[in-house]
This record gives C-alpha cells, structure tokens and sequence, in this order.
C-alpha cells in the first residue's frame, strides 16, 4: 500500500500524528487513545508498517513505534514535484496575461 492510500483513513492519520508528537510509542500506549480493539489497532499499524510511515522495533515483549521517514520523503517528493509543475503553469499564465496587456495597450 502506498503512503497516500495509508493515510487515507482517519485512524491511520490520527495514529500517525499521535507518533509524530510522542517520538516513539508501544502499541499499548499508541492503542489506549482509541476506542477500539487492540487487534484493529494492530491491523492499522501494520498498514502504516507497510506503507513506510511507521517503522517498528521490539525489545523483549514491546513493540516501539517510531516515524520512518523514508515514506514521508516519498509524500514530499511527490508533493514537490506536484508544486513545481503547478508553479510553472502559474508562470505561463502570467506571461499569457502579460503579453495580452501588452496588446491591449497597443490598441
């Protein structure tokens, strides 16, 4: 699963924003703020495993999450390019508009 196709559930987001802000958590601690199985946690954790956004270490019983930024420079990779190609559809329209000011001004 890609990045973005991981991110699309709400869950998933909150889960991956609750990391961000706490550096690294258990399942147990990352599961206690939702209301829902330790399984389905599990199953989102996975997927963010997966996706390259969380990345996992265990010591002894523990399973420690932690951000993997290799897939959140995969999403600013792509949202850059994004920007860029943007930016210069935003510069050949200005020069669009210019040169048809010029005109104008001739007449």
């Amino acid at each position: 699963m890609n990045t973005f196709a991981a991110l699309a559930d709400d869950t998933r987001r909150e889960i991956v924003t609750l990391v961000a802000k706490n550096g690294e958590l258990t399942s147990t601690e990352i599961s206690r703020n939702f209301k829902m199985s330790s399984p389905a946690i599990s199953q989102h954790l996975k997927v963010l495993k997966e996706a390259k956004l969380l990345q996992m270490k265990k010591e002894a019983q523990k399973r420690i999450y932690s951000l993997d930024s290799s897939g959140i420079n995969e999403m600013e990779d792509w949202l850059l390019d994004i920007k860029n190609l943007w930016n210069k559809r935003l510069d050949k329209l200005e020069k669009y508009l210019l040169k048809i000011k010029k005109e104008k001004g001739r007449d």
